[in-house]
């Protein structure tokens, strides 16, 4: 047997105080040091979609813990919402949030020595920051997350019907052979349910991922928000995290441990289904972070690996499918979810069986169960991917009970294809590299028109997103150009911005097909086009991206994986003497308010190429330093 975390507080003359307090706060006495103390870390809150249905899930999760012989202990997390926060200094705070959200729940978990933990998440930074607590603290943990939105219908003045998403919204508005009346229509309907945002974008894509990583339940990523099958889905959440956490502290059974699970071949059979389902490429970012917190040797040379040898078999919005159909999430579940495309993989011989889950022995065992495909899935199964959207405007869950008619397994035109009639041979997300990415920069290949695989063109700099958004609607920005913002990395936001509001205007002013856009931030999950970002090292700390000069011709070569600034050498260096003499590696006449919180993490951040993760060595060192030079100062002087 394994002692409970628990134990600290809950025996002993001495803790006495802590267990009048537990008492206080409703916890039976007599249940105190006899059952696990499970942390629940809800992140509902009225600000995000995402989040707003997730009060009553917490009780719901709560309840199904007692149930099964546990003691809930909830509590709450921030959550940013990147689309309200998107296009001003609010987008500043997105990603910092992230490794403050994984602060916090180290801080609940240890402060009150729980001894295990479920994590109900959904949108951008919170599943991430959740998975970075959970690597780090190492004990029995499941993640449940709210669900995908519904996506939107609007039938605009001449009776015309669109499907659309968030995405829409932003780019139409800056369309100018859009009406107001049509636009007010997209707005009102481009979000019609609570829930992450309808397609693959950051949040879905990594809830997904969690499922592939054996971390949450078949169906996680996938079942809608507002359908009453995720109260199923809620419950089992509940009651798995006692069973794993009696199987530890009761058995002694370390697999159940996340750092067990989330082992360096989950890791690769996670990016496997992200290039093959064209995920965020913020999910590159967010792995990275969560392997450095489980201490797995898993960073871009691995994901590019995988990229070159993972077709893409999935293109989900923003991604468009080919013949004007444009997929959702609703459609990814209605064709068998995650456990659909990890079986097509699976067929394919491209992912790593040797891996187990909170929930099933092997991958066998839980795709033999879930892939609809492959010949022996449960009746469970089948039910859950019959779960339909309701079509009616709601922000609360369990909503509707809506079923499809049939389910798609159309393995060669479907949503979700086999590795025979995948989309392409090249997956979804590659890592570029050349003179201006030495350390990498990621683009999301599945969301890129393969007429623009290969690009060159004269760049237009920009030393912010604002001033990238101002060439665009200004029409500073023609068909042909590479735009390229800089100063926008975790460090010289700091931060990291999405680049949404850029990507979309670029859209929506008809140059997605005939433009390019390189920047060391990062993008939403909702974009689409040639955009390159995540370059490293970025221009805050010397990178090759600082030195890009208005027409300079720069290179991008999808197939070869290579981005390239065509300048000399020789001219470069010129450039880096003549930058380093006069302003630094700062930005050019930008006038930002940068508040001590974020100037905290820019201090500590690293680059996108090892997940844009704080990293306090670099400031203890610096204390280290100014220590030592004191005190030879001081010995000087004497």
């Amino acid at each position: 047997m394994t002692t409970l975390r628990s134990h600290t507080v809950t025996h002993g003359r001495n803790m006495a105080g802590a267990r009048a307090l537990f008492r206080a706060a409703g916890v039976n006495g007599a249940d105190l040091g006899r059952k696990p103390i499970i942390a629940v870390a809800n992140s509902f809150t009225e600000f995000v979609p995402g989040h707003t249905h997730l009060q009553p899930v917490g009780r719901i999760v709560s309840e199904a813990i007692e149930a099964a012989g546990g003691i809930p202990r909830e509590f709450n997390t921030i959550a940013v919402d990147d689309g309200i926060a998107m296009g001003h200094g609010g987008m500043l705070y997105s990603l910092p949030s992230r490794d403050l959200i994984a602060d916090s729940v180290e801080y609940m978990v240890n402060a009150h020595c729980a001894d295990a933990l479920i994590c109900i998440s959904n949108c951008d930074k919170i599943t991430p920051g959740m998975l970075m607590a959970a690597l780090r603290l190492n004990i029995p943990t499941v993640f449940v997350s709210g669900g995908p939105m519904e996506s939107g219908r609007a039938t605009l003045v001449d009776g015309t019907v669109r499907t659309l998403d968030l995405v829409d919204a932003i780019s139409e508005a800056v369309n100018e052979n859009v009406s107001d009346a049509d636009l007010l229509r997209i707005e009102e309907s481009a979000c019609p349910t609570c829930g992450s945002c309808s397609g693959m974008f950051t949040a879905n894509s990594m809830n997904c991922l969690t499922e592939a990583m054996g971390l949450s339940l078949p169906g996680n990523g996938s079942t809608l928000a507002t359908h009453t099958a995720r109260k199923d889905l809620y419950q089992n959440a509940g009651k798995l995290v006692v069973d794993i956490a009696n199987r530890y502290y009761g058995e002694s059974d370390e697999s159940v441990l996340p750092r067990s699970i989330a082992t360096v071949e989950a890791f690769g059979n996670a990016m496997a289904l992200d290039i093959a389902m064209g995920g965020s490429t913020n999910t590159i970012l967010h792995l990275l972070a969560a392997a450095r917190e489980a201490g797995v040797d898993f960073g871009l040379d691995e994901i590019d690996e995988v990229s070159r040898r993972v077709p893409c078999l999935a293109k989900v919005a923003p991604n468009a499918a080919g013949n004007g159909t444009i997929y959702y999430m609703e459609d990814v579940h209605r064709a068998g979810g995650i456990p659909a495309i990890l079986g097509e993989l699976r067929r394919g011989g491209l992912l790593d069986e040797t891996v187990h889950t909170v929930h099933s022995a092997t991958l066998g065992e839980w795709l033999d169960n879930w892939d609809i495909r492959g010949g022996s899935a449960s009746e469970e199964s089948l039910a859950l991917w019959h779960a339909a959207p309701g079509g009616v405007r709601s922000s609360t869950a369990f909503s509707q009970s809506a079923q499809w008619e049939t389910l798609d397994t159309d393995s060669e035109a479907g949503c979700i294809r086999s590795v025979e009639h995948a989309y392409s041979k090249d997956g979804g997300l590659a890592v570029l590299r050349g003179n201006i990415a030495v350390d990498g920069a990621v683009v999301k290949t599945a969301g890129v028109d393969p007429s623009i695989w290969t690009f060159t063109g004269p760049a237009v700099v920009c030393e912010s997103q604002d001033e990238a958004v101002e060439k665009i609607l200004n029409k500073q920005v023609k068909e042909g150009d590479v735009v390229v913002i800089r100063y926008e990395g975790p460090k010289g936001g700091p931060g990291m911005q999405e680049m949404l509001y850029p990507t979309s205007f670029l859209k929506g002013r008809g140059l997605g097909k005939s433009c390019a856009l390189i920047t060391d931030g990062r993008f939403s999950g909702g974009t689409s086009g040639l955009s390159i970002g995540h370059v490293s090292p970025e221009a805050a700390s010397g990178g090759m991206i600082a030195l890009v000069e208005d027409g300079d011709t720069i290179s991008i070569d999808i197939p070869t994986r290579e981005l390239t600034l065509n300048v000399s050498d020789e001219v470069l260096a010129e450039r880096r003497e003549r930058l380093i003499s006069t302003t630094g590696y700062r930005p050019a006449n930008r006038e930002r308010v940068v508040s001590p919180a974020l100037r905290a993490y820019a201090a500590m951040a690293l680059s996108a190429d090892k997940g844009a993760v704080r990293d306090v060595d670099r400031v203890e060192r610096a204390l280290r330093e100014a220590d030592e030079r004191e005190a030879a100062a001081a010995r000087a002087g004497a």
